[in-house]
């Protein structure tokens, strides 16, 4: 029984190895995007705001902006 289970850690481990892996090379063709996108003339920071908007519910979104709105209009930015 225990070495059914140290197995079965082990391949559990080495999958979540493998995977940190695939995370890594996907961040590095991430940059890479990025990269490509700054080179022709676009801006990484708000494709990056803007990539992270389009992740949100449009609840979420609409909230978040009415609030930074309302921040912004507090602080005299708006």
């Amino acid at each position: 029984m225990a070495e059914a289970t140290d197995d079965r850690l082990r391949l559990l481990i080495e999958r979540v190895e493998r995977l940190e892996e695939e995370k890594k090379g996907i961040g590095d063709d991430i940059k890479d995007v990025y990269a490509e996108a700054k080179a022709v003339g676009y801006d990484a920071k708000i494709m990056r705001q803007i990539v992270r908007l389009r992740k949100m519910k449009p609840d979420d979104r609409k909230e978040m902006e009415a609030i930074l709105d309302l921040y912004k209009a507090a602080l005299g930015l708006g």
